[in-house]
């Protein structure tokens, strides 16, 4: 080789590392709004070339769900309608396999003209949505564990694992102060009741997911903790006035801006104590989302609704309307709109009629733009499929998942001593009590374990459905055994209106425990539920159902494992903020 040749060649290789380094530096979402003179005329350029249907269409974000579909298929050439014909900026992911979302990703974006910000509600890491990916127990988990280095490395490894599937942005962390004990919606969702644990935990995590290139969102702003009713149906309204608002709803908030929160999702919540205006969504308001959130708060970020679609707003607003509206109150993305196609026909002629002002447009189209240049959209928007393997659910993730579950197990009373439990000549009975209906298997895993240590285990399941003759059987037979385990489920989910647990259920473990024999109860879902058990001698939290958690339920029982976990809520009248008994290894 010449040495001409030879010159050209390692230019090439150095050219070819300063634009690798220069695409892994983007990876990382610096906390500041700034961006680079490149990105900036990205922007500008862009601003100039855009029609008022592509800035329009921007501001619109739609569903869909990362699965195989044929090219020629009626859901591709819907998606391409929306993408192609409509123009809209955004889309949200709902479910998937982890090669199909980074092909349809790939696919999607390749019919852009701008690229697409792709966002998922990720509140438990990228396993939240799509199969394959790594799952973390629920934030109220984190609240248990209150380590910022486990809420650190969540939002990093859900950031990386995300972004490697094509995904930007996330819908999380919830930063609502879960006050309410009989909130249906985001209990469990929350880290806890005590906002300055809520405001630690989730800066960490803001940081970790940023830090590893994702967006991460604040939500639901101004606060969706203190509502007994579920936004997904109807307008719930929070009752605090100004100066509780600012204490414990809003506090959070204050602290997510200082870290460098990217993003806030505005709830549909009616807030009197913020603007009088009678049934009106936060959503759609004015003094909460501009003059609140953009002028007293300072925030500067990119505004989102919750998802137009809810009975928070659809019950009183038609999608178009509602669209207007929150537009004109400051929002900047509008989120899964019922006929999002019909919606941005509605806002185009909106802008046209005067109805809404071009500079409102603008000014949020900016911001849109700006995020994806932040994230490096504007010179790489496809994902490489075949690194996935060495990049989703990696063994050192699904380890750091573990620990932040096992980090949680919270026992909150161990009266008697009954815990651990020691197998060798003792009959255990084990009652896998689901208050959901179909769910009738819930704590299969759980129950396998058990059987495990020991093999005479008799077991018991049930879910709504089951009757009372079959209930009635199993207090019959669990009262045979010298120690009852009754673990029990309620999912808690958009619309389901409650996370309460089946009265007959209840009755039967109450009943199981005046008999006097040792019982425990496993909590595979919000801690509220142990209200309801004073009387048991054992409670053991582990807020989520999953494989994971159930297998950690037996190891903890059975002294396989330091408990250490603190309850990150109170049970007024039974167990306080931060109460949680130590469970140590047996050696």
């Amino acid at each position: 080789m010449s040495k001409t040749k030879n010159i050209t060649f390692k230019a090439i290789i150095l050219s070819f590392c300063a634009f690798w380094a220069a695409s892994c530096a983007r990876l990382t979402v610096k906390p500041d709004l700034a961006i680079g003179p490149s990105e900036t005329r990205w922007v500008d350029k862009m601003m100039k070339q855009m029609s008022l249907e592509e800035k329009v269409g921007q501001m619109i974000a739609c569903r869909y769900t990362g699965g195989f579909f044929n090219d020629d298929s009626d859901y591709m050439a819907g998606l391409k309608d929306l993408i192609v014909n409509h123009k809209i900026g955004g889309l949200i992911i709902f479910l998937g396999e982890a090669y199909e979302t980074a092909h349809l990703n790939n696919a999607l974006q390749g019919l852009a003209k701008i690229p697409l910000l792709i966002a998922s509600d990720l509140e438990r890491g990228a396993g939240n949505q799509i199969t394959g990916a790594t799952l973390f127990p629920t934030l109220m988990a984190l609240g248990a564990a209150n380590s910022e280095e486990l809420a650190y490395k969540m939002g990093k490894v859900t950031a990386e694992e995300g972004r490697a599937l094509g995904i930007h942005m996330t819908y999380a962390p919830v930063v609502d102060v879960n006050i309410n004990p009989d909130n249906p919606i985001i209990n469990t969702r929350a880290i806890g009741e005590d906002p300055e644990q809520v405001s630690r935990l989730a800066t960490a995590f803001i940081k970790g997911c940023q830090e590893g290139g994702m967006i991460a969102t604040a939500k639901h702003f101004p606060g969706h903790g203190d509502t007994d009713q579920d936004s997904h149906s109807l307008l719930p309204t929070i009752r605090a006035d100004r100066e509780r608002l600012e204490n414990v709803e809003l506090y959070p908030y204050k602290k997510a801006f200082e870290a460098g929160v990217q993003a806030v999702m505005v709830a549909h919540l009616n807030v009197p104590a913020l603007d009088s205006t009678p049934n009106l969504p936060s959503s759609l308001s004015p003094a909460i989302m501009t003059e609140l959130l953009r002028k007293k708060m300072g925030f500067k970020g990119l505004v989102v609704t919750d998802a137009m679609e809810m009975g928070g707003v659809t019950n009183s607003y038609a999608s178009t309307e509602a669209a207007l509206q929150s537009i004109l109150a400051g929002v900047d993305m509008v989120l899964l709109p019922p006929e999002p196609g019909k919606v941005a026909d509605f806002l185009i002629a909106a802008v046209k009629s005067g109805k809404l002002p071009e500079a409102r447009i603008a000014e949020s189209v900016r911001r849109i733009l700006e995020v994806k240049a932040r994230l490096g959209l504007h010179f790489n928007k496809i994902v490489d499929v075949e690194a996935l393997p060495k990049k989703i659910g990696t063994k050192e993730n699904l380890r750091q998942a573990f620990l932040t579950f096992e980090s949680a197990a919270t026992l909150v009373k161990n009266e008697r001593g009954v815990l651990p439990l020691s197998a060798p000549g003792k009959k255990f009975a084990v009652l896998s009590l689901s208050s959901d209906q179909g769910d009738y298997f819930a704590g299969r895993t759980f129950a396998n374990a058990v059987k495990k240590r020991a093999p005479g285990t008799q077991v018991f399941y049930a879910d709504a459905t089951t009757g009372k003759e079959a209930l009635d059987d199993a207090f019959f037979k669990a009262a045979e055994s010298d120690l009852v385990v009754c673990a029990v489920f309620s999912s808690l989910r958009a619309g389901k209106g409650s996370v309460g647990l089946d009265p007959n259920h209840v009755d039967l473990i109450k009943t199981l425990a005046a008999t006097g024999k040792p019982v425990v109860v496993l909590n595979f879902g919000s801690p509220y539920l142990l209200k309801n058990f004073p009387e048991v001698d054992a409670c053991l939290c582990l807020y989520r159902n999953t494989a994971q958690a159930q297998d950690i339920a037996a190891r903890a029982i059975f002294g396989e494992m330091d408990v250490k976990g603190k309850l990150p809520v109170s049970l007024p009248g039974l167990y306080l903020l931060g109460q949680g008994v130590e469970l140590k290894k047996i050696k």
